[in-house]
């Protein structure tokens, strides 16, 4: 297989050495169902991570609360001694529960703990980027999120950490941790359908900052949207590949996570950063959230809210 090299263009993270190709991967679902437990497929999770990187991925997202370990593990089984153009990039302020629950927390005990998990389950001495996620789901709660960032910058003083970014945060809340620490990238939910951080996102540009959107194909629930299909049509491209290609033109500091365990899709996913998308096809993908509104209205109707 043909390495594919600048995937879908580079990006330079701000006050660091780190060039990444804006098309990566994102390690979530190579856990079990509910991002819990062990993969059904041990081997396909393997050879997915193998061929994302021999395909041009140098940027890798991750999290030791994803299993929890398992997927650390399999990175580390996968890549080991991990490339040296390859950037891990983890997270903290969360943990798994018994029974699958997402427990978030920004203690100190929980943050060096988990600090600590991943260096372990990964295998390095030192975490390239550490995110720390703030409070709430799929948006942020506006909880402080000062005290966890000023114990990430101690685990950066002792070395276990390079760099420092944000998951899950507001605006506000991104100028009162980088009043503590350099923030490299922020990690928010954005997508197609989901564009509250539009202004956010062209701060951060503005700064250099990289801007990651989590669930950029829509999450537990895929974007779903007549303008989308038919523009895939018209495109010759899935709708998931649009909507990639559509985050690749959004911004220049956007860098993608797409995540899969399979081959095949992942094969799927990468060519999206090939897919050329003409002002007129943008045009019709800015109808997407509008359509998103409206199936969201008329769900609250449907149900009474």
């Amino acid at each position: 297989m043909a390495k594919l090299n600048e995937l879908g263009g580079v990006f330079a993270l701000p006050g660091t050495e780190m060039t990444i190709n804006r098309m990566g991967y994102g390690a979530m679902q190579l856990a079990g169902p509910q991002v819990f437990g062990p993969p059904r497929d041990r081997d396909e999770a393997i050879a997915v991570v193998r061929e994302a990187v021999e395909s041009g991925v140098n940027h890798i997202d991750t999290a030791d609360f994803y299993g929890p370990h398992v997927v650390n593990e399999i990175l580390c089984e996968a890549l080991y001694p991990y490339p040296a153009e390859l950037t891990l990039v983890t997270k903290v302020g969360a943990k798994r529960g018994p029974n699958a629950e997402w427990i978030q927390g920004q203690s100190r005990e929980l943050l060096e703990n988990s600090v600590d998990d991943n260096l372990r389950n990964l295998g390095v001495d030192t975490l390239d980027v550490v995110n720390l996620r703030g409070s709430g789901l799929m948006t942020p709660d506006g909880s402080s999120v000062v005290e966890g960032m000023e114990v990430l910058a101690e685990l950066q003083q002792q070395g276990k950490i390079r760099h420092i970014g944000l998951s899950n945060v507001s605006p506000e809340q991104f100028r009162a941790a980088r009043n503590v620490a350099p923030v490299v990238c922020i990690q928010n939910f954005y997508n197609l359908a989901n564009r509250a951080d539009e202004a956010f996102i062209d701060e951060l540009a503005a700064e250099g900052i990289a801007y990651v959107p989590f669930f950029p194909l829509g999450g537990f629930s895929p974007l779903q949207s007549t303008t989308l299909n038919e523009v895939a049509a018209e495109t010759g491209a899935t709708p998931m590949q649009v909507a990639l290609a559509w985050l690749m033109r959004r911004s220049p500091n956007m860098l993608l996570i797409p995540g899969t365990s399979t081959r095949a899709h992942l094969r799927e996913n990468l060519a999206a950063a090939d897919i050329q998308l003409s002002e007129d096809v943008l045009d019709k993908l800015d109808g997407v959230a509008k359509d998103a509104k409206r199936a969201e209205l008329h769900g609250a109707t449907a149900s009474g809210h």
